[in-house]
């Protein structure tokens, strides 16, 4: 009789590492893109925010020393993301939308208030703000969602069940984290979190007819909350005609608009920007494609966007040769993420759109996003081990 063993329990860990899937080496191109970016975006970070933080904080390397140490975990995380198989997102992914959920709650009780706004969390040292979680949440989700309901929302022979699974379920989704980011009076982040939501939907295949009630009925609700409310009204009325209100909201869109100007086709010299001297608000931050435009000109600029492309159009090859639909959509939805983030940065700088608090990704400074964006980086590679792509 042969003796019985009872099988060990798997350990957390290795239920992250282990996969029962054959891997290969992660897609070199996307992370030599990702290094590429942002080595890019850090120089750009120690550039523009020299001078505004030897005004503010009285010393110059402020920004890229508290950069560097957010890159480091960046890295960090990007690596032990990219080692974790993709089949576990998949299953914490209803926990990551409810904690999602509970945190943009939690804020509005507990959060404290930046910038007029009441959006992040303080753990210990640590900010959180919990809308830029909510992006990556909402694609995760939806993913799951049409991972286990994709027959029923494309079928076309049926209506009702195109119309529930397909549109209006999905909806929810996004509109729950929408409303409690409508709270916090962040319209900036409602408008990428809809139009992450709808893309997505309608990648996933489903009828535009279907979504687009939906979709009007979410650009009328973005166009009231702009319209009646005191905060993105005065928003409207400074963008239409910035140079009335100098010192009541326009400086800042007039001084980003003379930099991308004096920046010509080779900009001025790495370095030698005079806007950055305290003239442009957040150099370092929201408006530094201007510093960039400055300094380096169309060319910089140019490079800057031909990356982000290159970056994007890998990321989408990735996604399109994988065998399920999960991390079909979570791959899209992250590089769907990152260019709608990039477009509307860019817009808001060219004063193309009302100016609104948009980060442009590796440039812009920052803390727990900046993370958060290394983390999708590291699942997009996760995902390429699986992928049939030629590496």
């Amino acid at each position: 009789m042969k003796p019985y063993y009872k099988p060990s329990t798997p350990s957390f860990f290795s239920m992250l590492f282990v996969s029962d899937k054959k891997t290969g080496r992660v897609d070199l191109t996307f992370l030599l893109m990702v290094v590429l970016i942002t080595a890019y975006g850090t120089l750009m970070v120690f550039s523009a925010g020299t001078a505004y933080a030897e005004a503010r904080y009285n010393d110059a390397l402020y920004f890229i020393k508290k950069q560097t140490v957010w890159l480091l975990i960046g890295f960090a995380v990007m690596i032990l993301s990219s080692r974790i198989d993709p089949s576990v997102y998949k299953r914490f992914t209803p926990h990551l939308y409810g904690v999602t959920l509970f945190l943009l709650i939690l804020v509005l009780a507990v959060g404290f208030v930046g910038n007029g706004a009441q959006r992040w969390i303080s753990i210990g040292p640590i900010t959180i703000q919990p809308s830029e979680i909510a992006k990556l949440s909402i694609i995760m989700m939806l993913s799951f969602y049409f991972e286990k309901y994709e027959a029923l929302a494309t079928d076309r022979r049926n209506r009702r069940n195109i119309f529930l699974y397909g549109t209006v379920l999905p909806c929810i989704i996004v509109f729950i984290p929408i409303i409690l980011v409508m709270l916090q009076k962040h319209l900036s982040c409602i408008i990428i979190l809809g139009t992450i939501g709808l893309i997505l939907i309608f990648i996933a295949g489903i009828d535009p007819r279907y979504i687009s009630a939906f979709c009007v009925i979410g650009i009328v609700g973005v166009t009231c909350l702009a319209l009646f409310t005191d905060y993105t009204k005065d928003r409207i009325t400074v963008w239409q005609n910035p140079e009335l209100y100098m010192l009541t909201g326009g400086w800042q869109t007039l001084q980003g608009l003379m930099a991308i100007g004096s920046g010509g086709l080779f900009g001025i010299g790495y370095g030698n920007s005079i806007l950055k001297h305290c003239y442009v608000s957040e150099p370092a931050n929201d408006m530094i494609f201007a510093i960039l435009c400055e300094e380096l000109g169309l060319i910089g600029a140019s490079v800057a966007v031909i990356i982000f492309a290159c970056l994007i159009h890998r990321g989408c090859m990735i996604a399109m040769r994988t065998s399920d639909c999960y991390t079909r959509l979570l791959c899209l939805g992250i590089c769907i993420k990152m260019a709608v983030q990039v477009l509307l940065n860019i817009a808001v700088v060219t004063n193309t759109i009302p100016n609104t608090g948009i980060s442009l990704p590796f440039f812009s400074y920052g803390g727990s996003s900046l993370v958060m964006l290394f983390f999708e980086m590291g699942i997009i590679l996760s995902v390429s081990r699986y992928s049939k792509i030629q590496k």
